[in-house]
């Protein structure tokens, strides 16, 4: 068992260090409290919510919606995307989850009585709510929406006043959420399952642990989830995209997670996949983990990967290199975006290879950033941008959220991604692109965003001048920007 609790600073994602511990996943959490390992599975039943009220201020429990918000239908649909019948953008899969975000003196002990310990006595009394924030997919559905994305989450929310939390939040964006319960006729069993919690920990040296009771089962969260929900299917063939991580196997086996690809295939919704750091664990997992993980890879229409996660995939060091050859072994694969850190980012398809720089920013906090990163990639791939366009977006939206503290309601907002755009202070140096063309054999050229017209040494570095890129954006952008207000 991996036993550190520090993090790396990753500029498009909080990346844990080689060592880091499993529990420290904040996305890998089990409800609060478990059920009883011996206890008869109970069955959970997904009825229509009752009438919304409020008493005293507070939310009443309710449950959770199956149909699209309504509040989202005012946005038109996505250019280039106007399936019949897909009233939802991106829809989600999993990672549904409150962080609890705490100051300590000490990060949690390694020793794993004293962990379960500790995670007790967290748990007995919740602290404020000003400490509490929406976690998991809950920040790429935020990023989306100030994207004018309509957006839906697909995942189990609980009746506690967790729950009741999250949903509010995600009501007051715009977002629906499908509950993933199977169908049943016990009514009691909606609350016998609650809302996914991490404890978010951070140290006088500002270094972050996460903590959770994911350790402490072997089996995944929502073990009860033997077979796709039919709210869930029906959710995945009114989407133009659905996205799942590696994190959902945390939470669902893996072949419901396969069972939910297969159905947006069938119904003609993109896949977007990101195996995030569980996608070595999942390489070298069970016999069930590795054939749902190779099923993804090779049915997805998109990979989001790091370059680091392209490598351990692949055993190819360079980024280019290592995204044909995913393409190369993919079914249905059209792009594979490697986010490359503070060099920016790369797109690679089977007929080209894009690439932009990151933007120059003060980073304050870069968690939530990878979300944000993807929630520009969905809007470029449903509007039909050009590569570098989409990249150029991806990185400013991102960067956006690192410009800000923390994730959830924190992430970009569309004015701050806006203002990075108009400035386009990008770091702009070919040494990077150059030397992974050289180091490429198999690239005849990259398309990389620039501000200078001028093609530079190397004749295979094609430069895409940042103006055109940056004035059909805000373009785009500023007219979502006015529907937002309006409808305000």
């Amino acid at each position: 068992m991996q036993t550190h609790l520090e993090f790396a600073i990753h500029p498009f994602s909080l990346a844990r260090s080689p060592m880091a511990l499993q529990t420290l996943n904040p996305r890998h959490v089990l409800p609060l409290p478990l059920p009883r390992r011996r206890a008869p599975r109970p069955r959970v039943l997904h009825r229509p919510p009752p009438p919304r009220r409020r008493l005293e201020g507070a939310a009443r429990p309710r449950a959770v919606a199956v149909a699209v918000n309504e509040a989202r239908r005012r946005w038109p649909p996505a250019e280039g995307g106007g399936e019949e019948g897909k009233e939802t953008d991106l829809a989600t899969l999993g990672n549904l989850c409150v962080d609890v975000v705490l100051s300590v003196p000490q990060l949690p002990p390694a020793p794993r009585e004293e962990r379960e310990a500790y995670m007790e006595r967290l748990a007995a009394s919740p602290p404020d709510q000003k400490f509490w924030e929406a976690g998991g997919n809950c920040n790429l559905a935020f990023a989306a929406a100030r994207l004018g994305l309509r957006c839906s989450t697909l995942g189990h929310v609980g009746e506690e006043i967790y729950g009741k939390f999250l949903l509010d939040v995600l009501e007051e964006e715009g977002i629906s959420v499908v509950g993933m319960l199977d169908n049943s006729d016990s009514s009691a069993c909606r609350n016998a399952y609650e809302t996914l919690l991490c404890w978010v920990l951070v140290d006088p040296f500002q270094r972050h642990g996460f903590c959770s009771r994911a350790d402490f089962s072997d089996e995944p969260a929502f073990s009860w989830i033997r077979k796709l929900p039919a709210e869930t299917k029906t959710a995945i063939h009114h989407s133009k995209i659905l996205f799942c991580n590696g994190y959902a196997f945390d939470e669902l086996f893996p072949d419901v997670i396969s069972s939910a690809i297969d159905c947006a295939i069938d119904a003609g919704t993109a896949v977007f996949f990101d195996p995030g750091p569980r996608g070595k664990s999942l390489l070298h997992g069970t016999l069930d983990e590795q054939r749902a993980l190779e099923h993804s890879l090779r049915l997805s229409d998109v990979l989001l990967l790091t370059s680091d996660e392209a490598e351990s995939l692949t055993n190819i060091r360079n980024p280019i290199q290592a995204g044909q050859e995913l393409l190369k072994r993919g079914i249905r694969t059209k792009w594979v975006v490697i986010k490359m850190g503070s060099k920016g980012s790369i797109m690679v398809t089977k007929s080209a290879v894009s690439s932009a720089p990151s933007f120059k920013i003060d980073v304050v906090d870069t968690v939530g950033c990878g979300d944000s990163f993807t929630a520009a990639i969905a809007f470029g791939f449903l509007h039909n941008l050009p590569a570098v366009s989409t990249l150029a977006l991806a990185n400013a939206v991102g960067a956006a959220t690192a410009t800000g503290c923390g994730a959830g309601r924190n992430v970009a907002h569309l004015d701050k991604v806006l203002q990075l755009l108009r400035e386009s202070n990008i770091n702009e140096d070919d040494t990077p692109w150059s030397e992974l063309i050289e180091a490429s054999s198999f690239c005849s050229e990259v398309s990389v965003l620039s501000k200078t017209a001028v093609n530079s040494f190397s004749d295979r570095l094609v430069h895409v001048p940042t103006c055109n890129v940056v004035s059909n954006l805000l373009s785009m952008l500023e007219a979502v920007s006015e529907r937002s207000t309006v409808q305000a």
